[in-house]
């Protein structure tokens, strides 16, 4: 994996989510599909990021884009990521009635063993290491013994070989979130990771791909230093923010129970850290990017405005798995909005147009990038 030696460092993000990883899956099947139009059929998003980014759920995505079949491609196309979620998603979060006996087993273990996932994700990433994905990989996650974020990371192989794990690790363990997924142990290069889901750290990845994206050569480092040189993509997986799930006047009775488990056994602790690391990030963002006149070099596509029903993580559904390909086909007709972090409202950004017309936009410049680089 060489530098970028063209004249933009290039980065794509996706946030954790669970089964939303299918919003996202339907934006990168959309932008893939404009690439191919413009560069042949063959055309593949690991040809175009410098770096590929994601937790938990997103996570998985960027090993299936980056991982390399036999021939050298990516194991999956862009257009083999819904189907993938709506094939597995059921065996991967099966469900069982919620009488006394499942209540009680919540309250001791994960919800779910993992078995299925961990057999699948090994399945498909088989022993490929970090070091042999087709572009540069970031993906964090966060280390229980260590109390820390342990970022899995392209850039840092050849300093920390123990960095250099099989991406099928580095998988189980970003997408071992709390309360759902047995945290996850293994070893490399004589050193020991204990971790759990990335999103404690890092639900939205993009802060971590562009500081990661400045490490390596002196020229990439200068380069990816000046944030005018970042193209930068981040995809979301959908909030549910306008349905005023908590207020402060029931929240004030709450303890220790209610904070971890709420109303549905879904942690409102765990959702508002989520939502506050998630939208800081893109606040950071779009405000530095605003600030140096490079507005147009930071996309984020995000839905805030799912309902309590469809923000859940773990329906595997039929219809429920229908619902979020649905949101994220409607998606591509929104507007470009972007958070305020002041009102807690996504904004639609004046001019902006819709997701789409940005994707295309935002396939142009990448195909030029890279036919300039081709031509070096």
């Amino acid at each position: 994996m060489a530098p970028p030696n063209g004249n933009l460092t290039t980065i794509l993000s996706i946030d954790g989510g669970g089964v939303r990883g299918i919003i996202p899956g339907k934006i990168l099947e959309f932008l893939e599909s404009q690439l191919q139009k413009l560069d042949g059929q063959d055309a593949r998003l690991a040809d175009y990021f410098d770096v590929i980014s994601g937790t938990s759920t997103g996570g998985l995505v960027t090993a299936m884009l980056s991982a390399p079949d036999d021939s050298g491609r990516p194991i999956f196309a862009a257009d083999d990521i819904v189907p993938f979620y709506k094939q597995n998603c059921a065996s991967i979060f099966p469900q069982e009635e919620h009488n006394w006996q499942w209540y009680l087993k919540i309250f001791v273990n994960p919800r779910y063993d993992g078995t299925y996932l961990h057999n699948l994700i090994n399945e498909k990433l088989g022993e490929t290491r970090l070091s042999q994905a087709l572009t540069h990989v970031v993906i964090p996650t966060f280390d229980i013994k260590l109390l820390q974020p342990a970022v899995f990371s392209s850039y840092k192989i050849e300093t920390k070989p123990s960095m250099n794990a099989k991406l099928s690790d580095i998988c189980i363990g970003t997408s071992a979130a709390p309360t759902y997924f047995p945290s996850y142990y293994f070893e490399n290069e004589n050193e020991e990771f204990n971790l759990v889901d990335g999103g404690v750290c890092a639900n939205n990845p993009t802060l971590v791909a562009i500081s990661e994206s400045t490490r390596g050569s002196s020229k990439s480092k200068s380069k990816a230093a000046d944030l005018r040189n970042l193209l930068v993509l981040s995809l979301g997986t959908g909030a549910a923010k306008k349905a005023e799930k908590y207020n402060a006047k029931t929240a004030a009775t709450w303890g220790l129970l209610n904070w971890l488990l709420g109303d549905n056994m879904e942690s409102p602790l765990l959702t508002c850290i989520n939502e506050g690391i998630t939208d800081m990030v893109d606040y950071h963002l779009a405000v530095i990017f605003g600030n140096i006149d490079s507005a147009d070099n930071y996309l984020r596509i995000q839905d805030p405005t799912l309902s309590s029903a469809d923000a859940v993580m773990d329906d595997p559904s039929d219809a429920h798995l229908e619902k979020l390909e649905m949101i994220g086909e409607e998606l591509l007709n929104k507007n470009v909005s972007r958070v305020n972090v002041d009102t807690g409202d996504y904004e639609e950004l004046i001019g902006g147009g819709t997701n789409a017309k940005a994707l295309i936009a935002l396939a142009e410049k990448l195909s030029q990038e890279r036919r300039s680089r081709l031509r070096k």
